[in-house]
């Protein structure tokens, strides 16, 4: 299931077709490829975006993780 939930979009062939697909909802095998493309301070930038969006859906529903 494709959630869309951090917004940063890439382009991913699936199924023979090219579709648009959050970073958060490819598979393993596709963030590595994206992944291995890209240097560190964009994997900085795209860490830094996954935490705030992790905040953002915390906040938004009141989640809080005990340790």
């Amino acid at each position: 299931m494709n959630r869309n939930l951090d917004g940063a979009y890439f382009r991913i062939k699936r199924n023979g077709k090219f579709e648009n697909i959050c970073f958060s909802d490819l598979t393993d095998e596709e963030m590595d490829e994206i992944l291995g493309t890209k240097n560190v301070e964009w994997c900085r930038s795209m860490c830094k975006l996954l935490a705030h969006t992790l905040q953002d859906i915390g906040e938004e529903f009141g989640i809080v993780c005990q340790i």
